[in-house]
């Protein structure tokens, strides 16, 4: 089921998808077009953590000129105040030379997770979400530890527009380690890459993860973007799209 959360006649909403419009918590059927889409996030517990990969496909490793890809999962932190909903806007500094999407695959946590072993991992994830995760790098200092200023902007990340129940991506050919991404800038296709493609994948990092920390429901896992980023200007229509879980839109404008 796909699952969303939704500004509608002023309130704010939970909904889910059905044929090809949204179904209202209290029955309401209403078109894509008539809200305001949030990040949807559960209602409650707000995410704890936000953890997002650096350099999880080997490709986009390469393409940033890295000799060899990482030997552990490197991540960094983010807070919630990051996340836009679909169809929002993010803000480009005026003066920046360099900022770029980020398609990725984003992993909600189902259930505490503390010590959980990589078989039996993926029990612990409650849903999938696209995300698209902006980085300006004219402010970045170091690949392996992004500072605030690159990924911890005011809306520069884009989240949604769907909650995907964890089951429905699980009893795909692959589960979620076989889902085809793709960016499109302005109708152009700018990016393309499938979960596979992953250097460590949702098992590996839920098991990493909750080796020294706890996981808690709602928590959020960001697992990198594959090869294909390009410099987005104001004006800029992005989608970022993944296979089963949804299709993510985006503006860039000028701070």
């Amino acid at each position: 089921m796909k699952h969303a959360r939704v500004v509608y006649q002023g309130h704010v909403v939970n909904a889910i998808e059905s044929e090809g419009a949204l179904l209202l918590e209290d029955g309401r059927r209403v078109n894509f077009d008539a809200v305001q889409w949030q990040p949807p996030l559960l209602p409650t517990p707000r995410p704890r953590t936000i953890l997002a990969l650096g350099l999880n496909y080997a490709d986009h490793a390469k393409e940033l000129a890295f000799k060899e890809p990482p030997k552990e999962p490197l991540a960094f932190v983010k807070g919630e105040g990051a996340l836009i909903g679909h169809r929002a806007l993010t803000r480009r500094p005026a003066g920046v030379n360099y900022m770029h999407y980020e398609c990725e695959l984003a992993v909600m946590v189902g259930r505490t997770a503390r010590h959980v072993r990589k078989e039996d991992a993926l029990d612990f994830v409650g849903a999938y979400l696209v995300a698209n995760d902006y980085a300006i790098r004219d402010y970045l200092e170091n690949w392996y530890r992004p500072n605030l200023r690159v990924k911890n902007r005011d809306t520069c990340t884009p989240i949604g527009p769907w909650r995907v129940d964890a089951a429905d991506i699980h009893q795909r050919p692959g589960g979620a380690m076989n889902l085809a991404l793709q960016t499109t800038v302005n109708g152009q296709v700018t990016q393309q890459g499938n979960t596979r493609d992953m250097i460590f994948d949702v098992a590996t990092l839920i098991a990493y993860f909750s080796s020294f920390m706890t996981l808690a429901p709602g928590d959020l896992i960001l697992t990198g973007t594959p090869d294909g980023v390009v410099d987005c200007q104001p004006g800029d229509r992005i989608v970022t799209t993944i296979e089963g879980v949804g299709e993510l839109e985006n503006e860039i404008a000028l701070m």
